[in-house]
């Protein structure tokens, strides 16, 4: 949860990048009944409202329960004894008889609008809730809206619960600019609604629970934390510290691993490895380990038996973290956030309805006035209808992307893992691994890597592609890039197909070079659209010694003496003049390699001055 005096600080004139922040998104399940969860998360919201000097908000009026029902069965269940196509749910919080299919008796959504309240003239409410849409269950949510510096501060509370299961809770934070030139933080900070809830709610994510601060384990409980980062349940990621040996582990806790995780609640789990668990921890996964002061951040569906997949768990080393702890608690909660935002909803909260506000309604009156009035807001309660079903089918499309996304990562790894074990038994690479480079995911088939720390960590995937330059600049592209903007992926599929015309090139049948090649990609390749693939650079630039000096790139000796070669190709990452590039030299007809020197951001020309 977001406060005035909290958010007077986001100014329009803070540095970096312009356009939204990076949303906050929490998904947790909690033991407790859903009515009980509702009334915990009602209560502290009128906390916040009355410390912030707001009036607290009503509750939710009870909706008479059905005439012609005389007995309620529990939440969610169809009552045998109820009218046919009606919904049978406890009277109370937001009870109401929803319309079911007369032929398959299927719940549908009750078509009630949201309560709105406005709040000491600055903050909205929204409350609403029901019937699971196509399902058995119930939801309740709330969404808060509150003034922010060029714009809207948003708060969404949902708790959804189906016929078995646990109840889920899910809290959204956003911000809404009112342009999309004005300055805001990279990101969203985590809401203080989620720090008050996760302990209240015992909140859990599969196995683990979901706590506010790093754990301290002991030698004696890393078989429970093995055990809790193979779980198949398991949907957030995990983060394991390991203590220095020149530092004692109280002193590295408090100064270093508490404020490095602090924008990690309600995002992932955090641990700390005291040196007896270490050792336990390292020997049982010698694919996995952490050590010396580094953080690991284990990603769900970990496969201890396998070498490769230890690769899709990003380290980050302790020289990184003391050089600007401040930067590498945000490098840290990168891979939670993208995993916040890509991970499929449950079936529970993915069934909640989009969020329905009924068009105010006219005073009653006679006369031309009314009529005008009645007809107008027909017309309002209509294109509401059409907007809504519009924005229903969005979110829907927005869940099959992510089932989508999650089964090529999933499929991609699992293939990974097998191409490697066979490739280690043999000595070479197999039939098989072969196969998996034609896979969506590219030739490591663990996926499109959404941020470039990732497709770094990666880019040896490509046997005939070096990379000779500076990692930072292209570490720098995951700071700045609007979301949405694809960059990595735009880069990897660059790469993949730079990756298949070195193959042929070393064959002799490339037929031309990479331009011509992306221009007539051979049937069954990878194709990168040849408006983006670009020769060379203008006269202007080759003939300016500063602008020339920036492109003459590392190579290695075997290509040029002096290790130095100007690399006037390149692929344009991204739409617009001044976008990222990545600049290589093709000497597939010298040392068969192709040596990539620069990934970042547009290199000094006659545009970016």
């Amino acid at each position: 949860m977001t406060s005035d005096r909290s958010t007077s600080r986001a100014r329009a004139d803070l540095p970096g990048p312009r356009g939204p922040a990076t949303p906050y998104r929490m998904t947790v399940t909690t033991a407790l009944p859903h009515a009980d969860a509702v009334a915990l998360a009602d209560q502290r919201l009128g906390a916040w409202l009355k410390q912030e000097g707001c009036e607290e908000p009503p509750p939710p009026a009870p909706v008479p329960a059905h005439p012609d029902r005389a007995r309620s069965a529990p939440a969610g269940h169809l009552d045998p004894a109820a009218p046919a196509g009606h919904l049978t749910v406890p009277a109370g919080r937001n009870a109401r008889p929803a319309p079911t299919d007369p032929v398959g008796r299927v719940p549908a959504v009750a078509d009630v609008p949201a309560e709105r309240l406005r709040l000491g003239g600055r903050v909205l409410l929204d409350r609403d809730g029901g019937p699971l849409r196509g399902r058995a269950g119930r939801y309740d949510r709330r969404r808060l809206r509150t003034p922010a510096p060029h714009g809207t501060h948003q708060l969404t509370l949902t708790i959804a619960t189906g016929v078995d299961g646990p109840t889920w809770v899910r809290l959204e934070a956003e911000t809404h600019t009112t342009g999309s030139g004005v300055r805001t933080p990279c990101r969203v900070p985590v809401p203080e609604l989620a720090c008050v809830l996760l302990p209240l709610l015992d909140a859990a994510d599969g196995p683990a629970a979901v706590q506010l601060a790093p754990r301290v384990l002991t030698a004696g409980e890393v078989d429970g934390l093995i055990d809790e980062l193979c779980d198949p349940e398991r949907r957030l990621p995990t983060v394991v510290a390991s203590v220095p040996a020149d530092r004692g582990i109280d002193e590295w806790v408090a100064e270093v691993v508490r404020p490095l995780c602090g924008q990690l609640p309600g995002l992932a789990t955090a641990y700390v490895l005291d040196p007896g668990a270490r050792t336990e921890f390292n020997v049982a996964l010698e694919y996995h380990s952490v050590y010396g002061g580094a953080v690991r951040t284990y990603l769900p569906e970990v496969d201890p038996a396998s070498r490769h997949d230890g690769a899709r768990h990003p380290v980050l080393a302790r020289r990184r973290i003391e050089e600007d702890l401040r930067r590498a608690a945000g490098l840290l909660a990168r891979e939670p956030r993208r995993i916040a935002a890509e991970q499929p909803l449950p079936p529970p909260l993915a069934a909640v309805p989009v969020l329905r506000v009924a068009p105010v309604v006219p005073r009653a009156g006679t006369g031309p006035d009314a009529a005008a009035a009645a007809a107008e807001f027909a017309v309002l309660a209509h294109e509401e209808q059409q907007d809504r079903a519009e924005e229903q089918a969005r979110a829907d499309e927005l869940q099959r992307v992510r089932h989508s996304l999650r089964r090529e990562r999933r499929g991609g790894a699992q293939v990974r893992a097998l191409a490697g074990r066979l490739c280690g038994g043999s000595g070479g690479v197999s039939a098989a691994a072969g196969r998996a480079k034609r896979l969506p995911g590219g030739p490591g088939s663990a996926g499109i890597p959404g941020t470039f720390t990732e497709l770094m960590s990666r880019i040896d995937e490509f046997p005939l592609l070096t990379f000779t330059g500076d990692q930072k600049s292209a570490l720098a592209l995951d700071e700045i890039q609007c979301p949405g903007a694809g960059w990595a992926r735009l880069t990897w599929d660059g790469l993949t197909a730079l990756q298949e015309y070195a193959e042929a090139a070393v064959r002799g049948q490339a037929g031309g070079d990479f331009k011509q090649w992306c221009e007539h990609t051979p049937a069954g390749c990878h194709r990168f659209p040849p408006r983006k693939a670009v020769r060379g650079e203008s006269r202007t630039v080759f003939s300016h010694t500063k602008w020339k000096r920036e492109r003459m790139l590392p190579v290695p000796e075997c290509v040029d003496v002096s290790r130095r070669a100007f690399m006037g190709a390149h692929l344009r990452i991204g739409g617009g003049r001044t976008a990222p590039r990545l600049h290589y030299l093709d000497d597939c007809s010298g040392s068969g390699r192709i040596y990539v020197g620069y990934i970042g951001l547009h290199l000094t020309n006659t545009r970016t001055n």
